[in-house]
This record gives C-alpha cells, sequence and structure tokens, in this order.
C-alpha cells in the first residue's frame, strides 16, 4: 500500500502543515460583527433577533415550511421523534452505522431501535431491506405497524444520511407510507446535500440538522428542526421553549417543556456561516473530486462518491480499504504522520446499550465498518 504517497497528497492538499486534522470550523464572512451585535445589545442568551433570523434563513434554504432551532442536533432529534408520535415501548426502525444521537435519540422516550441494514452505494438505511425486514416481521393492526416478534408498535424510521450522502428516500417513503410508518430525516450531516433537487431532511414528518463544531456550518453547539408543515413547527418551538404562554408578566405553562432554546449568540454565528454555505459545499466538492481522482492510481482503496440523483455535502470524505487489516494498518500510519483520519463508528449493536436488539443481519453495514477510514474534509478557502 501506498501510504507515503497518500499522506504526501493529504499534506499538498492542506497546504503541507505538519498535522492536518479532521474537519475544522472556517470562519471567514460575519462572524465577528454578528457576534459583538449581540455583546453590544447583551442579547446574548435565547432571546433575540438572530435566533429568528437563523430560522427564517433555514427554512428558506432548505425549502421547508418552517425550522425552529434547538441547543444540540440530539435535541432537534429527541424532539423530532416525540413529535412523530414515537412513545415508550415503541420500535423505531433505524441502522446501525450511525453516531449514537440517533440512538441516544430515541432512548430518551424509552423507545428501542431496530437495526436495518445500508445500502451499498449510500451507506444510509436501504429500503430493500427495511422492506424485507417488514415484510417478514411485521402486521398491521388498527393501521399501526406491529412487529410480530416483540408485540411493540413500529411507529418511525430514522435514516442517517451518512456523511453526507443522501439515502434513496422516494423508495423508503414508498416502503414507510405502505406500513404506517413515520420518516424522521436524520439530516445531521447532511444540511447542503440534495436528493434528486431537494434538501435532505424535508421528506418526512420532521428533519433534524446539526451545527456541531466539526459540521459543515457551525452555531459552536446547536442543532434544528424541519418541518413541512407549519402548525407542527410551532407547537415544536413552543415544546422547546418550556412550553411557556406568551404573556408579558406572567409565567404559565401548558405542557411539560424542554429548556432546548439556542442562545443568540449560537445563532448569530449560524447566520454568518450560513451566508457561507455554497461556498463551503462548493470547496468541500472540490476537495472530494480531487481525492477521487487521486484515489483511482492506489489500488486496494476505494474513495466513496455521492450516489445517483444527489448532491452531497461531502461533509466527511471516506475511503475504503480491501480489508480490516489494511483499514488499521492505514489508520496508524496516517495518523503517526500528521494526518488526522478515524474509522466508522463502532456500530450500534455492538454497544452494551443496544447489544440485544433486533437486527437483519447487517451484512453491508459490517463490510463498511471492516473497511472504511474518513480522511481530512475541512473546507478548503483562507
Amino acid at each position: 500500500m501506498e501510504y507515503k504517497k497518500i499522506t504526501d497528497f493529504i499534506h499538498s492538499l492542506y497546504g503541507g502543515d505538519d498535522f492536518i486534522p479532521l474537519a475544522v470550523p472556517v470562519f471567514i464572512g460575519n462572524e465577528k460583527k454578528y457576534l459583538n451585535e449581540c455583546i453590544d445589545t447583551t442579547f446574548v442568551s435565547s432571546v433575540g433577533k438572530f435566533v429568528d433570523r437563523f430560522e427564517e434563513d433555514t427554512a428558506k434554504y432548505t425549502g421547508c415550511k418552517r425550522a425552529v432551532v434547538c441547543v444540540s442536533g440530539t435535541n432537534a432529534l429527541h424532539m423530532s421523534l416525540m413529535l412523530a408520535g414515537v412513545e415508550r415501548d415503541d420500535e423505531v426502525l433505524t441502522q446501525a452505522l450511525t453516531f449514537i444521537a440517533t440512538c441516544n435519540a430515541l432512548s430518551y422516550i424509552g423507545a428501542h431501535p431496530v437495526f436495518i441494514d445500508v445500502d451499498r452505494d449510500t451507506m444510509g438505511l436501504s429500503p430493500v431491506a427495511v422492506r424485507e425486514w417488514l415484510a417478514k416481521n411485521s402486521e398491521q393492526r388498527n393501521g399501526e405497524c406491529y412487529n410480530k416478534n416483540t408485540g411493540r408498535r413500529v411507529k418511525a424510521c430514522v435514516p442517517m444520511h451518512t456523511f453526507g450522502h443522501p439515502v434513496h428516500l422516494d423508495e423508503l417513503v414508498e416502503v414507510l407510507n405502505e406500513y404506517n410508518i413515520e420518516l424522521v430525516e436524520d439530516a445531521a450531516e447532511s444540511i447542503g446535500s440534495l436528493y434528486k433537487g431537494k434538501h435532505t431532511g424535508t421528506f418526512g414528518k420532521v428533519g433534524a440538522l446539526s451545527f456541531n463544531g466539526n459540521k459543515t456550518i457551525t452555531t459552536g453547539g446547536g442543532g434544528m428542526m424541519l418541518f413541512n408543515d407549519e402548525e407542527l413547527g410551532a407547537f415544536a418551538k413552543h415544546l422547546t421553549t418550556q412550553a411557556k404562554i406568551p404573556h408579558r408578566w406572567e409565567f404559565r405553562h401548558d405542557h411539560i417543556g424542554y429548556n432546548y432554546r439556542m442562545p443568540n449568540i449560537n445563532a448569530a454565528l449560524g447566520c454568518a456561516q450560513l451566508e457561507q454555505i455554497e461556498r463551503y459545499v462548493a470547496s468541500k466538492r472540490e476537495t472530494a473530486k480531487a481525492y477521487e481522482e487521486f484515489f483511482k492510481e492506489i489500488p486496494d482503496v476505494t474513495f466513496f462518491v455521492e450516489p445517483k440523483n444527489t448532491r452531497s455535502n461531502y461533509w466527511l470524505n471516506a475511503v475504503i480499504m480491501k480489508d480490516k487489516q489494511t483499514q488499521l494498518s492505514f489508520l496508524q500510519y496516517t495518523n503517526d504522520n500528521g494526518i488526522m483520519t478515524r474509522p466508522i463508528w463502532e456500530l450500534m449493536n455492538r454497544l452494551p446499550m443496544f447489544e440485544n436488539c433486533e437486527n437483519d443481519g447487517l451484512t453491508n453495514t459490517i463490510w463498511f465498518a471492516d473497511r472504511v477510514v474518513n480522511i481530512p474534509s475541512s473546507v478548503r478557502i483562507k
């Protein structure tokens, strides 16, 4: 394996620095201006014009009818599942190849994940595998889907657009509609990604975004829910702001509420970042193209490219090694030589909290886990 050739190329791509991190934020716009405005006006907490503006600007950018900010992507997923009607002891179809936030969010409700395999061309939840599992294991009762093995209701499905690559959404929506299951998109990694020209996170009941520090755009920490139902979006805003009934001085609340409010100072950062998002996505796609061309000449390494009919933001670039041993040796060499790389997340069904959850065998999932390595993916704009 030509490890030195690979590390030399990555160093040259990112300017020859001694250490190349995996993904770092870039601040080249109005970030300081907007943050100073927050400080000068004293609106640094959960009230302020940038909160409303960030929601409105993101709704316009993604094409949804209403966007609601949260303090993290995990909060956004938790609330999205609740708003989709997921309750304690329900089951949620999802993928084991994901970041743990996907499963943590449904666990907060007391729901149970069922792990379904991913597709080789998306690294995300497979509609074919979902259909096969449902055909074998589910039944309909009074217009709702139930797992014949456990007797639990299968209320929702959460695909995750892995590394920004959209799953096959048309086929998945078709299956879920047939079985009366709500779609909640984990679009935490895919802001700026499109499926057949439409933004991820806008195909189901709710979509959840993340603005963590390593995401394509960042608010430091933060998340957002995307809605096509304005009334549901308004209710989400109410619940995430402690369910307080508006009044000039009284403190009355009409639901169990959540303190998931994004501070104005974080939203200000988000507004400035969103102004630059198309530049960031273009840069990341240019980097991905350079990687794709380079790795064509490297034996036994395949660069993972966006699926057909999509525009991926290439949040994290990924290469596929020939086997587990090569994956481990490549990780060792790159990290020893100034290149930050990492394997895919530990599969959810291998963690002690979820090791007894039902799954379908996860053939492709395990194949990816034994081979995928993420390589540096930061925006290259100074």
